[in-house]
């Protein structure tokens, strides 16, 4: 799992193995900074994007999450 942080948002970005498998699925997290630091609002819930898809790496997929998460912000 990755975490970037873009416009003002922390974005948790994840590639998640299928099972049996040697494919990967691109998942994405946004959270908006809240006034306490322990504390995070999410934006959009953890979940898996580019449904349609499977990718060959991790890295991968982190990069098709980022992407979207791009996109939406």
């Amino acid at each position: 799992m990755r975490t970037e942080q873009i416009k003002g948002h922390d974005i948790e970005l994840a590639g998640v193995r299928v099972p049996n498998s040697s494919s990967w699925t691109a998942h994405l997290t946004i959270y908006g900074r809240g006034t306490n630091p322990m504390h995070r609002n999410s934006v959009f819930p953890y979940q898996q994007v580019c449904v349609e898809t499977v990718f060959n790496s991790e890295q991968a997929a982190e990069e098709a999450a980022l992407k979207v998460a791009m996109e939406m912000l």
